[in-house]
């Protein structure tokens, strides 16, 4: 059982791996040239992850508008907008979709002793945990990936921006070179 959440067990609400991927990947891009791309192959490689499943991820970003995709021999990915301007919410939606994470099934109404007529009132347990989703997504909301990006850098020894900067040196490719 899950030592933090014992009651909850395995069952406890996850984020995909899709959002850690898409985070980091759109990182990543942030530090390319102005002119630079890398292709979905580049960045699962970078991230050790499967390219058939990052460049799902990548397709619903660049449908949000947060990623360009560039065609082409040469082509690949890049930000639509500046990393100031992308929030963590922004591809939390783009990859989870809009939906919020807990859907009320309206199960007061199910079993052997359900509520014999419809609510009137709505379920509190939705009430409460909507509540807490629009006070997730307003932090979401808040953090963008400049701000990812200044706190990596202000923690950083230098190692992390090295390991970054070797690769993008290796794999960027420059549109119009």
């Amino acid at each position: 059982m899950d030592k933090k959440y014992p009651r909850l067990g395995r069952r406890t609400v996850k984020l995909s791996e899709g959002v850690e991927q898409a985070i980091h990947s759109v990182a990543m891009l942030a530090q390319l040239s102005e002119e630079g791309v890398l292709s979905a192959g580049e960045l699962a490689e970078y991230h050790g992850v499967k390219t058939s499943y990052l460049l799902k991820h990548l397709q619903a970003l660049s449908g949000a508008g947060i990623l360009a995709t560039l065609p082409g021999p040469k082509g690949g990915y890049r930000l639509a907008r500046t990393a100031a301007k992308i929030t963590l919410l922004d591809i939390v939606l783009a990859v989870e979709g809009p939906q919020p994470a807990f859907r009320c099934l309206e199960i007061r109404q199910r079993g052997p002793n359900p509520l014999p007529v419809k609510p009137t009132r709505p379920c509190e347990i939705n009430a409460a945990m909507l509540r807490a989703e629009k006070a997730y997504r307003a932090e979401l909301q808040r953090v963008t990936i400049a701000d990812i990006l200044k706190d990596v850098a202000a923690g950083d020894d230098g190692s992390i921006a090295a390991r970054g900067c070797a690769f993008l040196a290796i794999h960027e490719r420059r549109q119009g070179a």
